[in-house]
């Protein structure tokens, strides 16, 4: 059997450590006096937003979704599913989605779509990496760590097939031995 390997690191833990710092500033300007909820789009962005939410200085609370549109595969199937719903009402709250990446953009792209409908007071997108050459639907984060290129990534909370979530450094996997 054939396995994917990690090819090589494309952002290393000290600038990703130094990227959630600033983004922590930016987002705690941005909501000066107000208390945010942020959402967790898991499995991935878990790592991500347990490092962005020690560097907010506002009040914040936590919850949690789980959706999924890839399966085992590294392509996305095009269909949502949410895995895991939030546990309490957004309607009248301030929210911001936190994700570890955008590709194609469908998945964010529903899950946006249903958390309006709940009638948030406001929602934002926080997404560590954005891959906006590969978007098949408009949708534009409102904070971006980083824009990478065409490479499936793994490490930092990123998978493949529930494997390298581990890695502190964020690794383009390579092709198969």
């Amino acid at each position: 059997m054939t396995e994917k390997r990690v090819k090589s690191v494309l952002l290393d833990r000290e600038a990703i450590r130094e990227k959630i710092s600033e983004l922590g500033a930016e987002i705690s300007r941005d909501y000066v006096g107000k208390e945010v909820l942020l959402i967790c789009v898991l499995k991935g962005a878990v790592i991500f937003l347990a490092d962005l939410v020690r560097h907010l200085d506002l009040p914040v609370q936590l919850d949690f979704m789980a959706v999924s549109s890839y399966g085992t595969a590294t392509e996305t199937s095009g269909v949502v599913r949410i895995l895991k719903d939030l546990e309490g009402s957004i309607e009248g709250r301030h929210c911001l989605i936190v994700e570890d990446i955008i590709d194609s953009g469908l998945t964010l792209n529903y899950l946006q779509e249903n958390l309006r409908s709940r009638r948030p007071a406001s929602l934002k997108i926080v997404a560590l990496l954005d891959k906006p050459e590969r978007r098949q639907v408009e949708i534009e984060p409102d904070y971006v760590g980083f824009r990478i290129p065409d490479e499936f990534v793994v490490g930092y909370g990123l998978d493949f097939k529930d494997r390298y979530r581990c890695l502190p450094d964020i690794c383009i996997l390579g092709e198969d031995d």
